[in-house]
């Protein structure tokens, strides 16, 4: 149901004088933009008092849409419920952590749970879906704004104290069997009945990790179901259009595995100045790589960007100012890693409200300048090779494993101060981006045999079919790479205790015990290969090797000489056990000796990214110059230029090439 657009930008018609529309639609016409994202914080404006709807000024704009060729995707609104509904009913609001209500004059002031909030949005959606759904300029929806971006402290509050009661009856059915799973014995936290369980604000000390992961997954749910509640009524108004979401990379709050799986695709939004390392001079390529590849790997299919970055953006502090050429050259990335429309946020720099600084196409003035012409070249340039590319992915022959669970588990008790699950997954995507390597995010419940090689960081919550699904993978022929704080605790967030780490099945695997750790609060760990002194940091698992080899020692503290890294064959695979957490050198020498790894490398200068996605026919490569210098590359025998005017291999500053080669199988 993905339908063939390249180009697009999110517009806010209301923020201007319905004067100034026909001017924009012309402008965005000339530029090549096929469809405009519309309505999604426009709640007051469509239904501006109790019941009173207001859709005429909408008709109007997809009307102008229409006459210039553009398609529409409508948002719900349901991100900024108006004023009228929270006077009227206050406890819409949400309620931190420490029991204080957050007030309405921003975004997301909303409990997801409320029941009364949730008749108004059933309300509101199906007589807009009813209204909208067939025209036949909208072609989809984008259910809310960023869900869990606003949602970082979620809600507290009585509603939600409920809902997590009675998610909690029905996952464990018994006040017995909750306690067990909580391990309630500690601190006389037992309870007699579910009724008694409170949300879990503020304590006086501590919180009961099995709780805060049960209350963390409830949560996600919670949001899913939102969305889904909204979707519903959609496709029964609307069930030949499409329904999207745009998440924003390894955001935390809300599962967007689970929420993909009520999409038809998914979308991002995509700012790359976010990435900009603390000397603001250095751009980050690896971090949006990483997420646009997690976007990806949501539904193992391509997607689009619902919100690209224009040019400087910020909120109350503003970002770096993109160079010449970095704008096309991050539509490009977005490209390279799996998109098949990039939407632009937005199309003027609004003059009102939060956002004034989020800058977008057009300035405050309305005056064209480098930012659009930028952008207006390259949809000219690459309308075409969407066309030609759509639908299509990357072939990765790697897959690094993104669990919710984990990240959950490993934010509650971070173990090292330093130390997140996220960190830990980029240090690995990182060594693989320096070697362009191709990358699949994937859950642990994927077909792992689709990849010659797994990175599974962190596999802190283990289960007993998890363990032989990774064993099993091995087994069969598999490399996987497992690391410290793997096994530790049960899917509940209880320590296992019937075996030494990483737990028996693991332990067979990997060929080692790990008895003992060390938490390397304030120093690192000198680590020895092969007579080449690296660092490791954060952690280090003291390892017993059973059948395992070796591969790397520690070089201080009082385990010197003990394996640090090491590689075991079992069956007809290789497991691979990482104790420590990789400096970036450490890990370029771990995935340089990979097989895979060492079969798909392609070298070239530091930041000068290679990607490529596949057709039946032909193998496309982007080449991406992130730096603010020239590089040269050599180009493969049997690579073509794409663009007539492109000097092949020889890449200006903030530039891009694209390349083609026939498939030969």
């Amino acid at each position: 149901m993905q339908p063939n657009i390249q180009f697009g930008v999110d517009y806010y018609p209301e923020h201007w004088p319905q004067s100034r529309w026909e001017t924009d639609f012309a402008m965005m016409q000339d530029m090549g933009i096929d469809v405009v994202r519309l309505g999604e914080f426009s709640w007051f404006k469509l239904e501006p008092a109790d019941g009173q709807f207001d859709f005429g000024w909408l008709d109007d704009v997809l009307a102008l849409a229409a006459k210039h060729d553009i398609h529409a995707v409508l948002g719900t609104p349901t991100a900024a419920p108006p004023a009228w509904l929270i006077a009227q009913h206050p406890d819409i609001q949400p309620v931190d952590r420490e029991g204080r209500t957050r007030y309405f004059g921003g975004r997301h002031h909303d409990c997801q749970s409320n029941p009364i909030y949730r008749d108004y949005i059933a309300r509101f959606v199906r007589t807009y879906a009813q209204h909208f759904g067939k025209n036949p300029t909208v072609i989809g929806w984008q259910v809310d704004n960023e869900l869990g971006n606003s949602h970082g402290g979620l809600c507290y509050c009585k509603y939600c104290q409920r809902h997590f009661q009675k998610w909690l009856r029905e996952k464990y059915q018994t006040i017995e069997n909750l306690n067990d799973n909580w391990g309630t014995a500690f601190w006389s936290q037992g309870y007699q009945d579910f009724s008694q369980i409170q949300a879990p604000k503020i304590t006086v000390t501590g919180e009961n990790p099995s709780e805060m992961l049960d209350w963390k997954e409830c949560h996600s749910d919670l949001i899913n179901e939102f969305h889904a509640y909204q979707a519903k009524i959609i496709r029964q108004y609307s069930p030949d259009r499409f329904i999207t979401h745009n998440m924003m990379g390894f955001s935390p709050v809300v599962s967007y595995y689970d929420l993909g799986r009520q999409l038809d695709f998914a979308s991002h939004d995509q700012y790359p100045s976010g990435h900009f390392l603390a000397d603001q001079n250095s751009f980050r390529g690896d971090r949006c790589a990483a997420e646009l590849d997690f976007i990806r790997g949501v539904k193992q299919q391509s997607f689009w960007i619902m919100e690209q970055q224009t040019t400087i953006t910020g909120w109350e502090v503003m970002g770096r100012l993109p160079k010449p050429g970095q704008i096309p050259l991050w539509s490009m990335q977005s490209v390279a890693h799996g998109a098949d429309a990039i939407v632009y946020f937005r199309w003027r720099s609004s003059a009102l409200g939060t956002e004034q600084y989020w800058h977008g196409i057009l300035p405050h003035s309305g005056i064209p300048g480098r930012a659009y012409r930028e952008i207006r070249h390259f949809m000219r340039q690459t309308k075409p090779l969407l066309k030609e590319i759509n639908g299509t992915v990357p072939r990765a022959k790697v897959g690094i494993v993104f669990s919710y669970p984990q990240d959950y588990a490993i934010d509650i008790q971070p173990q090292h101060p330093d130390m997140t699950y996220v960190d830990t997954l980029m240090t690995y995507y990182k060594a693989l981006y320096r070697r362009n390597v191709a990358v699949d995010f994937i859950q642990d419940t994927a077909d792992f045999s689709q990849y010659e090689l797994v990175i599974a960081p962190l596999q802190y919550l283990m289960t007993p079919a998890l363990a032989d699904r990774y064993a099993a993978y091995v087994q069969a022929g598999g490399q996987l790479v497992l690391t410290m704080r793997t096994g530790v605790k049960e899917a509940n967030n209880l320590c296992m205790t019937d075996a030494a780490l990483p737990g028996k099945t693991l332990g067979q695997v990997l060929g080692l015990t790990v008895p003992e750790y060390d938490c390397l609060r304030d120093v690192d760990v000198v680590i020895d290969w092969a007579g080449q002194q690296y660092t490791g940091t954060h952690w280090a698992d003291l390892i017993e090797p059973t059948t395992a080899e070796p591969l790397a020692t520690y070089g201080s503290e009082f385990y010197t000489g003990t394996p640090a890294i090491t590689k075991n064959q079992y069956g007809q695979g290789t497991a691979y056990y990482v104790g420590t957490e990789l400096t970036d050198a450490l890990a370029d020498r771990l995935v340089a000796g990979l097989p895979t790894v060492a079969a798909e490398t392609i070298a070239t200068p530091a930041e000068v990214e290679i990607v490529h996605r596949d057709t039946a026919a032909k193998r496309y490569y982007f080449v991406l110059n992130h730096t603010g210098e020239q590089q040269n590359i050599t180009i493969p025998a049997g690579w073509q230029a794409y663009f007539s005017d492109q000097d092949s291999g020889h890449l200006a500053p903030y530039s891009y090439q694209v390349f083609t080669e026939e498939q030969t199988n």
